[in-house]
């Protein structure tokens, strides 16, 4: 099936003008589908049946995943098999009556304005590492922006005179302000640190790991996890948390839902809604 999924990700990339990092997670969830089959004995896409994908949905469960992660690879084995259907590389579709489980909604780590403020005191300004900290922290709470759009902005991304963002999903793209606290972060940032972080290697990151390559979303999360123990915050936080109170604050403060929203990249307002409830006494 290793045709197949090469083909679809092409069609991916090439017609829907998917970011890479969802051609990567469709392509990720493809090969343990398909890894599965072939064990089962099953090795052409025309083989596949509504049976065997249960088998399969069954072996996840099994395996003790998250509902929300057998979703997100039911969402791709349904658009994959929808593919091969539409192309007439398969007379049926075998994915077409499959039902992903339900997902209990949790609601979202949500920070006070007080644990945010005492989230980005950690870093200090002694290493070129805390000065880099400092200006990815101050810049993902000031946009709200995804830890993937962060680690891969790079220089040209960002407007210092005027103070906003350039973010880009596939063919998408949005603006974003930032304020004074991360503009003057990300200043001492770029005149003190990354020249230091880069070790004289070319880069058009914005912001490197210490050795001058790309950072990961790992390598972010150990991070913002590390200053949320120094900060005495219990809650367990992730890059994800400092989106969540982005949103919930601006909304409390009196932001219109669809700007947030906006700025979210969020194609509909029923995300930003539910800040609006959460949000209330943070």
């Amino acid at each position: 099936m290793t045709e197949e999924i090469q083909e679809f990700t092409g069609y991916l990339r090439d017609v829907k003008k998917t970011s890479k990092n969802t051609e990567v997670s469709y392509q990720r969830d493809l090969k343990q589908m398909a890894a599965f089959l072939e064990g089962s004995g099953i090795h052409e896409v025309g083989k596949v049946t509504r049976t065997s994908l249960n088998s399969y949905v069954l072996y996840l469960e099994r395996e003790g995943r998250a509902a929300s992660t057998i979703s997100r690879e039911l969402a791709s084995i349904k658009a994959f098999f929808g593919y091969l259907f539409q192309e007439g590389k398969i007379l049926k579709d075998p994915s077409q009556l499959l039902r992903a489980p339900r997902i209990e909604k949790k609601a979202p780590v949500i920070l006070s304005v007080s644990q945010v403020n005492d989230l980005l005191r950690q870093p200090g300004s002694s290493s070129p590492k805390e000065i880099r900290d400092k200006a990815m922290l101050e810049l993902l709470y000031a946009t709200g922006i995804r830890v993937s759009e962060l680690i891969h902005l790079k220089l040209a991304d960002v407007n210092m005179q005027v103070g906003y963002i350039t973010c880009r999903d596939g063919s998408r793209e949005r603006m974003v302000p930032f304020g004074r606290p991360a503009k003057k972060a990300l200043t001492a940032y770029l005149e003190k640190a990354r020249e230091e972080l880069l070790k004289g290697k070319d880069s058009d990151l914005l912001f490197t790991n210490c050795s001058g390559g790309a950072m990961s979303r790992q390598g972010f999360w150990k991070i913002i996890k590390s200053y949320g123990e120094k900060a005495g915050i219990t809650e367990d936080i992730t890059p994800h948390t400092l989106r969540h109170s982005f949103a919930a604050h601006l909304i409390r403060s009196g932001a219109d839902i669809r700007a947030v929203q906006a700025m979210l990249g969020h194609a509909d307002s029923t995300t930003a809604q539910m800040y609006a409830v959460y949000s209330r006494g943070k």
